[in-house]
């Protein structure tokens, strides 16, 4: 299904991706752990072709996903939606038009630039929002909703695009726990209820062992954890977090706190 083989990207001399390969060959709902800088987001950022591999391959099916280009390039990431930490909603447009936006990649330049969709496609945009419990705010100006909404009116938009892969670049990293909450329970939802698969980058381990059937841990642009929630043992987890994490039994599974690239502690769950 989804093939990644010794993939790598380099930025001059900082190698942020390097050699990752991994399988997926069942829909599933997949966590990348790791602390920032890992490489998690440039590795979706490339599966996603909004950035290209230095070497390596991506493959989905007969789909050369790295070798890309022109129409093929736009199908693919019509195929392979995108949800940022940030939302990347237009704030002062309406949260109905923020969802059809999804269908850019297959709409007409003048339909675009006019901004119009046919009745059927409206339609649907509610109906996810409705799924995803906002339906009510269709009118609503996007900046006009709390950051869990927002979050949800971007999942919607993903949806829209009827994707076979959902990838989810920090999706809950700004919300507070309950929003958070929200937001990964309808990313299961869509995974279990759609068939889709969904890879999400999180920043928790808690998040990736409740949440999610298969979990890869990245350091350093490297693979050095891959398997089922339930392997993510102690030892392994300093693998991933390294030596400064502490993971010991004196710390509380809500506040494992872990050193960021910085080097500044930050919890690793709240």
């Amino acid at each position: 299904m989804l093939k990644i083989d010794a993939l790598t990207k380099s930025f001059g001399q900082k190698v942020a991706v390097d050699n990752v390969t991994f399988d997926v060959d069942k829909p599933m709902m997949i966590g990348i752990i790791g602390r920032s800088g890992a490489g998690k987001s440039t590795l979706l950022r490339i599966m996603n072709r909004m950035d290209n591999a230095t070497s390596g391959s991506i493959t989905f099916g007969n789909v050369d996903v790295t070798g890309a280009t022109g129409a093929v390039k736009r199908q693919w990431q019509s195929r392979c939606a995108m949800i940022f930490q940030q939302f990347n909603l237009v704030p002062r447009m309406d949260v109905v038009s923020n969802v059809l936006h999804g269908t850019l990649n297959r709409r007409s330049t003048l339909a675009t630039m006019f901004n119009l969709y046919p009745q059927d496609e409206i339609h649907k945009a509610i109906e996810i929002l409705g799924r995803l419990g906002i339906a009510e705010h269709a009118p609503k100006r996007a900046d006009a909703l709390s950051g869990g909404q927002q979050q949800r009116v971007a999942i919607a938009r993903a949806l829209m695009q009827d994707p076979e892969i959902i990838l989810a670049d920090e999706p809950i990293a700004s919300l507070d726990p309950m929003n958070a909450q929200v937001v990964m329970d309808a990313l299961r939802r869509i995974h279990e209820e759609d068939g889709r698969m969904v890879i999400a980058n999180l920043h928790t381990l808690d998040t990736a062992r409740r949440y999610c059937d298969r979990v890869i841990g990245m350091r350093d642009g490297q693979v050095v954890f891959d398997g089922a929630p339930e392997l993510l043992t102690t030892d392994a987890a300093r693998d991933i977090y390294g030596a400064g994490a502490d993971f010991s039994e004196e710390a509380t599974s809500t506040q494992i706190e872990t050193l960021d690239q910085a080097g500044s502690l930050e919890l690793l769950s709240a």
